[in-house]
């Protein structure tokens, strides 16, 4: 049996979010959003509901604010490695995006809650080989630096 088919035995409720707070360890949130996501689905953990949740990876562009000496504020870049926390599934997909065909593939993070049950959280990438260099881009900045292209 896979990792992915262990994870997801027996029924799921599927819990789609654009982004989604789970631990400082993991950078994917811009703050409301993920920060209210985790609080929504923090009662679902903790009962120990058949959840899996789906959301984005963002690698990158994420910071923290630091003050200099002369008391102005700066960004610090805050860079993360998925490899350290996660494990990527061998499955992949692909989609069509605006007339491309794009590679998906997932990091899967065991999240532990704190009565003990144990939700998967996959983790969808586009920063594939194969995929194009606009692609591989397409979510790698968070929800809250995303322009309006509506």
């Amino acid at each position: 049996m896979s990792e992915l088919e262990g994870v997801l035995k027996g029924q799921k409720i599927a819990y789609f979010s654009m982004e989604i707070g789970l631990t400082s360890e993991i950078p994917t949130y811009a703050g409301g959003l993920g920060n209210w996501q985790e609080m929504r689905s923090a009662p679902a953990l903790n009962l120990k509901l058949p959840l899996v949740a789906v959301t984005l990876i963002s690698k990158r562009n994420y910071f923290t604010q630091k003050i200099d000496e002369n008391g102005r504020q700066y960004e610090q870049a805050k860079s993360w490695n998925p490899e350290k926390l996660m494990v990527l599934l061998p499955n992949e997909v692909y989609v069509q995006i605006e007339g491309r065909t794009v590679k998906v593939k997932a990091w899967l993070y065991k999240y532990q809650s704190v009565t003990g049950g144990v939700v998967p959280v996959l983790f969808l990438d586009t920063d594939v080989e194969g995929n194009t260099p606009e692609d591989r881009e397409s979510h790698s900045t968070s929800t809250a630096e995303t322009k309006n292209t509506a």
